[in-house]
């Protein structure tokens, strides 16, 4: 609050829009977006520019708050970014085709950004099999259950890099938590997560509906894809310093369906329990 008021904004109260690991935080009566993490765990300013990009474009992404200049605000170890907040449009329900269409504009305008510097999903991928492996950073994590994610990772990794698809600038976590339903249309936010990677890696955020709609997508890699990322998420539930709200419940839940998954991709004519 203190940071937007030094920069001329009128701010009387805060509202707590999400409390995991970044804070999200509507103030007003300004009515502007504060997004606020740890200096340390962000890369806040990569986000600015990008979504600066992709705006420019015309591409459906959320924009930063224009009455301020688009930076990085700096205080007592926080990083503090600024955003336009948009008023949820009624309905919020998002459909399937409608989704597939604003992701699909989404790609178009990051394949034209072949100049920004961002890491490939198998370097997210990496950084789960170091988490995986280190039983101080995942000590509640079962010797069965640790096997399962370690051995999920590394040969999901594998299958998917010896496919050779092709690979372009991803959103990196296209989930219906980081889209937004304005009087615009539909918006994503969260770009920190950009990475290269085949656009499957992207719709395997997005409900299993939003595939059908998105045109040439690969079956079998969209399956790997759906995997590899439920594993990629259910790791990081069992990181001791995770802070998502049920995340330890959500992480129990998501082994189970890996489980699932992975007996689907080798019997893929077998139903769940069969024998």
């Amino acid at each position: 609050m203190s940071i937007a008021s030094s920069l001329g904004l009128t701010v009387n109260d805060a509202i707590v829009l999400q409390n995991s690991n970044r804070l999200t935080l509507r103030l007003l009566p300004c009515d502007v977006l504060a997004r606020v993490a740890h200096v340390e765990h962000q890369v806040a300013q990569f986000e600015i520019e990008l979504a600066q990009r992709l705006a420019g474009s015309g591409s459906p992404v959320a924009a930063v708050e224009p009455r301020v200049e688009p930076r990085v605000y700096e205080r007592d170890g926080f990083a503090v970014t600024l955003w336009t907040y948009y008023e949820p449009a009624s309905p919020r329900e998002v459909s399937p085709a409608g989704y597939a269409r604003a992701l699909e504009r989404l790609h178009a305008g990051l394949r034209k950004l072949d100049d920004v510097p961002a890491p490939r999903f198998t370097d997210r991928v990496e950084r789960a099999q170091q988490l995986v492996a280190s039983r101080d950073r995942t000590p509640a994590l079962a010797d069965a259950d640790r096997d399962l994610l370690a051995s999920t990772l590394r040969d999901l990794r594998r299958v998917i890099g010896d496919r050779g698809a092709a690979e372009q600038l991803l959103h990196g976590e296209p989930h219906p938590g980081n889209v937004l339903t304005t009087k615009s249309g539909l918006l994503f936010i969260d770009l920190e997560t950009c990475c290269r990677g085949p656009v499957e890696f992207d719709l395997a955020h997005a409900p299993e509906e939003v595939s059908g709609h998105y045109p040439d997508v690969s079956p079998g890699l969209l399956r790997d894809c759906r995997i590899l990322v439920l594993a990629l998420i259910t790791t990081w539930r069992w990181d001791r310093g995770d802070q998502l709200p049920n995340g330890r419940q959500l992480g129990t839940e998501w082994l189970s369906q890996i489980r699932v998954a992975l007996d689907r991709r080798i019997n893929p004519r077998r139903e769940p329990g069969q024998k």
